[in-house]
């Protein structure tokens, strides 16, 4: 059965998004290949504890003028990203000591607790524990 394997997410520059999603996020980096005969890297990341098999995230450096204006917008404004804890608080605090800028305040809901940060580029991600 086929299945999802990667997410593009569209960056102005690898270094930097690295930086960001490895730095301040934690990310494990899975991948980081010179591609020259398309001027391009394959960088793949993937959170920590994230099973062999889970969907990865291709860094994509936007390679035109079209594609760079959608840097930080691939949403249209919506949450655009959703990463699931084990352990809101833990990770939380780790993200806000990291710099991480948080857009809504953590709450708890019925499914369970959530709160929505905004990557580097401004792209929105929810951080969410479920019950």
């Amino acid at each position: 059965m086929p299945y999802l394997v990667h997410i593009a997410l569209v960056v102005r520059d690898y270094d930097e998004a690295l930086a960001f999603y490895v730095g301040k996020l934690g990310f494990v980096l899975v991948e980081d290949t010179y591609l020259p005969e398309q001027d391009k890297r394959w960088v793949i990341i993937k959170p920590p504890g994230a099973p062999s098999e889970a969907t990865t995230i291709l860094l994509a450096r936007a390679s035109d003028e079209y594609q760079a204006k959608y840097v930080g917008n691939q949403a249209g404004g919506r949450v655009f990203l959703f990463l699931s804890t084990d352990d809101f608080a833990r990770d939380y605090a780790a993200f806000t000591l990291a710099g991480v800028r948080w857009v809504r305040e953590p709450a708890t809901y019925n499914y369970g607790t959530v709160a929505a940060f905004s990557d580097l580029y401004g792209n929105l991600w929810d951080l969410i524990q479920h019950h």
